[in-house]
């Protein structure tokens, strides 16, 4: 709940913010343009209902800001972190001049704000004029880094990021552009000094010097209590700290047997940081990605407390299985535990959503097709490097677009061919049957390939079909940035041999009688054979497809 109300409030204020930026790129027309929109503006946040959100936001986010300061054990922090925090603590501190300068006058002295009397203090003295533009700049960018961290965890961010990134650049510049044009026709008004006093007493200014000394001692006032907020908050953490060395020392055990051994109270996430281990956490340890799990277990480790109701959503939304806990959320009472990360150091944002019940490792039952070119090594030898590229290039695209429209998986591209998973989120019926389907559409897609490459080729390319469906190890392997989603298992290594038992039998697929009876489909149309399949004592049952773009589309 606090993470959610931080972000509400969050948002909340950037839209606030977002308006006042907009209001001030008017000032490129004219002061009076600015004044009409400072109208509108004023008519959402100056009514009762705008003020009071807009001041609730403000408590309830910095609040949170601070008490997220406070319960954070040590403050170990990326550099992006570090810098949206500071300029956070800054906002208030800098903008409560502006606040009581403009909306303080009108509450307390009825002046009536407009644009001109925003205007007033940065003409008047350069210095405000400076942090003015200093402000709007500190806001801004605290609040697209907020945006940033939020919304990088969506699947559809990625797509419209330059978008996002060409408004956080144009929104400030606007409104940096408008304050200088409307402080320039401000300063014109200043040498008039009749035009000015009429301006003065339509907007009710202050009448003497001691109530505009007032406003600013209520400003200096503020500003200080913002301050020493912070140094308690500050102060306040080393008293817990000492209050929680009390409590008894976690003993850790990571991989390859290293030991660390630290007070209670710290999350896995922060214990790893304390001690320099690196690992993963892409939304900063706020319980919102899934990236810095880990896998828990040794003689205390159910003893953990229970998710939370937020940990519990991320968790059962990857799929994870029994002692995989968010590291940035699980703070393990005294005793001794064994944490293994799921995930490498680096991994990103692609690594998010990447999280399922296979991914973490789990027996089922899949199809697995092999796709391999016969002779393209006679191919190759006869032409450039270059044209090998553009040739297998063209080939996978082809070969990987026809098992993604079949539902399938391409595990991976082995020189000139392909392995691809089906059943990952199917039952095992449909993975068969998609396995089919995926060898029909490969067959077309190599047919216009060869189409596309007349000319460019001495003679069509062939290819060698092989699938096979039974149980597989399915889960992430691999090391560092080479991880992925992967099929392990006799079913995997019996449908490489049976792509092999094509070539043999000169056919262009071959299919085990096991995926054909898991999928329910028979294939009488096409020749039986009893072959020999290394690795397995008893002859295997198949059945030889000349052409694979000749089976059914649709399997009832």
């Amino acid at each position: 709940m606090p993470q959610r109300l931080r972000l509400i409030s969050g948002i909340t204020l950037f839209v606030f913010v977002t308006t006042h930026l907009l209001n001030h790129a008017l000032g490129l027309f004219s002061i009076a343009a600015a004044d009409a929109g400072l109208t509108v503006f004023a008519a959402v946040w100056r009514n009762p209902v705008g003020t009071g959100i807009l001041a609730l936001a403000i408590l309830t986010h910095f609040g949170l800001v601070l008490w997220s300061v406070f319960r954070r054990r040590r403050l170990r922090l990326s550099r992006w972190e570090w810098i949206q925090l500071a300029l956070g603590l800054c906002i208030l501190p800098i903008g409560l001049g502006h606040f009581v300068m403009v909306r303080g006058a009108h509450e307390i002295d009825g002046v009536t704000t407009a644009y001109f009397w925003v205007l007033w203090p940065m003409v008047a003295d350069p210095w405000n004029g400076a942090r003015q533009f200093g402000l709007i700049l500190i806001v801004w960018i605290h609040g697209c880094i907020g945006l940033h961290f939020w919304l990088r965890l969506k699947p559809w961010y990625r797509r419209f990021i330059a978008l996002f990134y060409a408004a956080a650049l144009m929104v400030p510049t606007l409104a940096v552009c408008g304050v200088a044009v409307a402080l320039r026709e401000a300063a014109d008004i200043f040498q008039d000094t009749d035009r000015l006093m009429a301006l003065a007493r339509a907007l009710n200014a202050p009448p003497d010097k001691d109530a505009i000394d007032r406003l600013r001692a209520l400003s200096d006032i503020l500003i200080a209590t913002v301050i020493i907020l912070i140094a308690l908050v500050l102060a306040a953490r080393p008293l817990r700290a000492w209050w929680e060395h009390r409590k008894g020392s976690v003993r850790l055990e990571y991989p390859e047997g290293r030991f660390v051994s630290l007070p209670a109270g710290l999350s896995l996430l922060e214990m790893s940081r304390v001690v320099g281990i690196p690992h993963a956490s892409v939304c900063g340890g706020r319980g919102r990605c899934s990236t810095c799990r880990v896998r828990i277990a040794g003689p205390d480790g159910e003893r953990l407390p229970p998710a939370s109701a937020e940990e519990a959503r991320v968790l059962q939304r990857i799929g994870a299985p029994q002692g995989v806990r968010l590291a940035c959320q699980t703070r393990p009472p005294p005793g001794i535990y064994t944490v293994t990360p799921m995930l490498p150091p680096a991994a990103d944002t692609r690594d998010v959503l990447r999280g399922d019940m296979s991914a973490h490792g789990t027996e089922r039952v899949v199809a697995v097709l092999f796709a391999d070119l016969r002779d393209f090594t006679s191919i190759s030898e006869k032409r450039l490097p270059f044209d090998i590229v553009f040739i297998l290039n063209r080939y996978f695209r082809s070969m990987g677009d026809a098992v993604q429209a079949a539902g399938g998986h391409v595990d991976k591209f082995i020189g000139d061919g392909v392995m691809a998973v089906f059943g990952l989120r199917s039952d095992s019926a449909t993975a068969a049957r998609q396995a089919l389907d995926a060898a029909r559409r490969i067959s077309i897609a190599l047919e216009l390939l060869n189409d596309t490459l007349t000319g460019e080729l001495d003679r069509p390319l062939r290819i060698g079909l092989g699938i096979h469906a039974g149980p597989a190890i399915v889960g992430e392997m691999g090391h560092g940035r080479a991880v992925s989603l992967t099929a392990i298992g006799d079913t995997v290594n019996t449908a490489s041999r049976l792509e092999n038992v094509a070539k043999e039998l000169g056919c262009e697929l071959i299919v085990s009688q096991e995926l054909l009876d898991i999928g329910g489909v028979t294939l009488l149309g096409w020749q039986r054979h009893d072959v020999e399949v290394r690795g397995r004592e008893r002859r295997m049952a198949v059945r030889a497809v000349t052409t694979a773009s000749r089976l059914p589309a649709s399997w009832s």
